[in-house]
């Protein structure tokens, strides 16, 4: 078994379009949390939301790109195009052979699905753009990145709500570790800010209708985001061959699932997750320093992770620093482990943990 490293970090988020950005309002506790600009929201309960301002796509992309890219696949081209110049790899043949693109999406080209079925039922048009499921798919922009790169090793997308980025990440440190890649570039980006989805959400009845207070007793829900993230990530030896700058190493990954609600997880649920990672990676619960949360501030999920955390470390629990940082960025669902795993990593790195803002 190979050990693996993270040698680059790209960030595309409502506290910051890249790496440093992010950080800087991270580390001064800076919230993106505002007034929702791209739909109107006359009609909806909640008005704010994590966006992501001052991104011009036409900076990134040309007119012929943008044909074939909805807003979820342009935050994760840039943020792996940051991630790719900030690890310094270069990839020659054998190294495209042997490099995946692994990402995750809850929700894929949302916007686009958006637009176009209203196009369909409201304006009563009968024809689709020949682009419309490329761009679309939840998969696009882990093969856009593959293409722009030349990179032919495992490929694919990992959906599954907001633990996408989550597993999207496992899998490829797996896949690393066990020999099959040498690198991968993985992550996740989501891109739900459109009118449809918004109504959606309004539905459940866990937005808040000011902003997200993780763990606070006055809490009152979750604020959606947009954006992403990507890192690269090498086997150690290849890594260190090339002199690469090294930001973190990955131990361990679990998962699970609680069969119990798709709406309302179980403590016990979440709890194995954390124990299968830390069995994986061989680290005792004394040694863990700082849980990175989901944190997103409902009623039902704060709870519930505070009493996994227990049942995972137990009296170590009140040595642990905990912290989400949905409290900035908003909860960016699918893109949500990318982003908050990109946090950590920049924490550890600078010896500087996140709060938890409001």
């Amino acid at each position: 078994m190979k050990r693996v490293v993270i040698t680059g970090i790209g960030v595309v988020s409502a506290i910051g379009n890249n790496t440093g950005d992010f950080w800087a309002s991270l580390k001064a506790g800076r919230t993106g949390i505002g007034p929702i600009t791209k739909v109107p929201t006359d009609d909806l309960r909640f008005k704010s939301a994590g966006e992501v301002r001052g991104f011009d796509a036409t900076e990134h992309f040309d007119d012929k790109a943008l044909l074939w890219l909805d807003p979820f696949s342009h935050f994760g081209i840039v943020a792996a195009r940051q991630a790719i110049a900030d690890s310094g790899i270069e990839f020659d043949d054998a190294l495209c052979d042997r490099t995946g693109v692994i990402t995750g999406s809850c929700l894929g080209g949302k916007e686009t699905e958006d637009k176009l079925y209203f196009e369909l039922y409201s304006e009563k048009k009968t024809r689709f753009p020949p682009v419309a499921i490329p761009r679309a798919m939840a998969n696009a922009a882990a093969s856009h990145i593959a293409m722009e790169f030349g990179l032919t090793g495992a490929n694919f997308t990992t959906s599954t709500a907001c633990s996408s980025a989550n597993h999207a990440i496992g899998q490829a440190f797996w896949l690393i570790r066990q020999g099959t890649l040498d690198a991968a570039v993985t992550g996740g980006s989501e891109a739900p800010l459109c009118y449809g989805n918004l109504k959606a959400w309004e539905t459940m009845r866990v937005v808040s209708p000011d902003t997200c207070r993780p763990f606070s007793k006055d809490r009152s829900g979750m604020i959606l985001g947009e954006g992403g993230a990507m890192f690269v990530m090498e086997s150690l030896d290849h890594a260190q061959a090339r002199g690469a700058k090294i930001y973190a190493e990955i131990a361990g990954f679990g998962m699970s699932a609680d069969a119990h609600h798709l709406t309302m997880p179980l403590a016990t649920g979440a709890a194995k997750a954390m124990r299968q990672s830390l069995e994986d990676g061989s680290i005792a619960p004394e040694q863990v320093g700082y849980v990175n949360a989901h944190g997103t501030a409902t009623q039902a999920n704060d709870a519930m992770e505070s009493e996994a955390l227990r049942i995972v470390f137990g009296d170590h629990t009140d040595k642990i620093a905990v912290s989400s940082t949905k409290s900035m960025h908003g909860h960016t669902l699918g893109a949500a482990g990318a982003i908050e795993s990109a946090a950590t990593v920049l924490a550890l790195h600078n010896n500087v943990l996140p709060p938890t803002a409001n």
